[in-house]
């Protein structure tokens, strides 16, 4: 029987750790709850919030519906020749099921190590770092419509995946809930180590030949050198998006700063580094009451004790617009506000 909670604090469901209350609030463990959950209409009719680690979400206000925790658990695999097929449980936490396949040498999201969250999150955020997005290993989820009470399957094309983005954030944001996930991985590692430090890490560490292990290592030690632990101090990650823009855009903002960070963006676009873009406004390290960036990494807002969502919001807003003044680029926010 489902337990279904009332007034529950969210503080230790938002990696921000932002103290908002939740109306109701359900843990889902098995699929075949949500079946159980929607055939009460009640639930149909009330607004809705799906979370799994809660690590993307900037909860503004309390939140007057339905918080839906989903727990489903559950990593299994199939190898046929050198290809390796894993399905895992959305509620599985994200690095847990990097390390369950770097173990096992199934090769393909070791670039994707330490990334905070659920895998029943990553389809929708289209989550992406070091040179490889979640789309180069996606084969299909399943999900459950909450119109209907029926499971589906998404394919890779069905998703629409583009630079933190899917059909889930868009299209048909709110109507499914991630059930599972998808992969295609294999025996025969890729090694991609071509984004951001990994290459002079390894270089660091006399690995010339580096294995899926060595890759997942390093990735996790930038990670960790960079961004700061949630359970010490609480963050989302990433608050900004690297943002894309055109050739001809780019050319102006170089023109006037030399230096300014970029990678190939693909279809012709330039990807900038948010992140030097709000260091190079003086946000880096600053605090705001009891917010601010984060001291290593500027892109990475923090809650120092107390802070309100509506805090951190604002806060964010200031350096959108310092930025924009400075560079003429609008920041755009990846981190999800609950408002």
């Amino acid at each position: 029987m489902l337990q279904i909670q009332e007034n529950v604090s969210l503080k230790n469901f938002n990696t921000f750790g932002i103290d908002t209350h939740a109306r109701y609030f359900v843990e889902i463990a098995h699929e075949d709850e949500l079946v159980e959950l929607f055939a009460d209409p009640q639930w149909q009719q009330t607004e809705r919030l799906v979370i799994g680690g809660g690590s993307n979400l900037l909860l503004v206000n309390d939140f007057a519906g339905l918080v839906i925790r989903m727990n489903i658990r559950g990593i299994e695999h199939r190898i046929s020749h050198n290809d390796v097929f894993v399905e895992a449980g959305g509620g599985e936490v994200w690095n847990d099921l990097v390390n369950f396949c770097v173990a096992r040498e199934y090769a393909g999201i070791e670039n994707l190590s330490l990334i905070p969250g659920s895998v029943g999150a990553s389809p929708i955020q289209n989550i992406g770092a070091y040179g490889v997005e979640l789309k180069d290993a996606f084969i299909s989820c399943k999900v459950f419509e909450i119109a209907t009470s029926a499971f589906k399957i998404f394919t890779k094309d069905d998703c629409k995946f583009g630079y933190r983005e899917s059909v889930f954030k868009n299209q048909v944001k709110g109507q499914y809930i991630i059930v599972s996930v998808k992969f295609h991985l294999s025996l025969i590692p890729n090694i991609n180590t071509q984004y951001g430090a990994i290459g002079q890490e390894l270089a660091n560490r006399g690995i010339a030949s580096p294995t899926i292990k060595d890759v997942s290592q390093v990735v996790s030690h930038i990670r960790v050198s960079k961004l700061p632990d949630p359970s010490t101090i609480g963050n989302a990650g990433s608050f900004f998006k690297n943002p894309l823009i055109s050739i001809e855009e780019f050319n102006a903002i170089y023109a006037k700063f030399p230096d300014v960070v970029n990678y190939p963006g693909g279809d012709g676009l330039i990807k900038l580094a948010a992140g030097w873009l709000i260091e190079q406004c003086g946000w880096k390290g600053k605090t705001a009451g009891n917010t601010g960036t984060w001291k290593n990494q500027a892109l990475v807002l923090v809650n120092h004790g107390g802070a309100t969502g509506q805090e951190v919001y604002n806060f964010s807003s200031q350096i959108i617009d310092s930025v924009y003044t400075k560079f003429g680029v609008m920041l755009q926010r990846e981190v999800n506000i609950i408002s």
